[in-house]
């Protein structure tokens, strides 16, 4: 007779707006996807080929609750992002038929340990402990898109106390969200659960304990959370 050794973890959900779960499989994050955002960090903002990097699934923090400030770090960095929550399975999706894989769009919040990610990159290490930490990924409610449609214009926004930090449109992107999920599908098989989060504006700055983060994207929803 076989069994697991101890309990398997409960699987991680998202609420959606109807008051169905959303079971997550992966998440991904595309890097440097608005020209804005690529300028400030001091790279070529030009529409190179995007690349990815991941996130744990529990790194997710459901919205209204408490995100805990990571250790080992003294600069930790905001970055609003839409996230598309894909429903339909597909390998190697033509950018035409892309949209049709998407169950529906989040707003999200990729939390970095900057610092960390700075000397990753100046010794060419990976960056998986600076972006797949724990509580890495505030998230809000998933909007069906038989809801909202296919959002690929409208204002992106975060603040911080109440001051403006970000603000941008989802037509900035440089690689849009069916670009985004053809070239990743060429990479890996995209399966119904996984998360892709789409890029941030310019404006990413740090966050300390007691901040309040809250989200805006038009047509999508919001966010807010309290770093402690």
């Amino acid at each position: 007779m076989t069994g697991f050794v101890f309990a398997p973890p409960l699987p991680v959900s998202v609420m959606v707006t109807d008051g169905r779960l959303f079971p997550v499989r992966r998440i991904f994050c595309v890097g440097r996807n608005y020209a804005s955002h690529a300028r400030e960090m001091g790279n070529d903002p030009n529409r190179e080929p995007p690349f990815f990097f991941t996130k744990p699934a529990d790194a997710l923090v459901p919205a209204g609750q408490d995100v805990p400030y990571p250790s080992e770090t003294k600069t930790v960095h905001h970055e609003i992002e839409l996230v598309v929550a894909i429903g339909t399975a597909g390998r190697r999706i033509d950018s035409a038929e892309a949209l049709s894989h998407v169950f529906g769009y989040s707003i999200g919040i990729d939390l970095t340990r900057r610092d960390m990610q700075d000397e990753a990159k100046s010794l060419r290490r990976p960056w998986d402990m600076s972006k797949g930490f724990d509580a890495s990924a505030p998230i809000g409610e998933i909007a069906p898109a038989s809801a909202i449609g296919h959002p690929a214009e409208g204002r992106i926004a975060l603040s911080v106390n109440g001051v403006h930090r970000q603000e941008g449109d989802l037509a900035d992107q440089i690689w849009p969200v069916a670009d985004i999920i053809e070239i990743l599908s060429r990479l890996v098989a995209l399966a119904p659960g996984d998360l892709i989060f789409t890029g941030t504006p310019a404006g990413v700055n740090t966050i300390l304990p007691g901040d309040v983060l809250e989200g805006e994207i038009s047509g999508v929803g919001t966010l807010r959370c309290r770093i402690v």
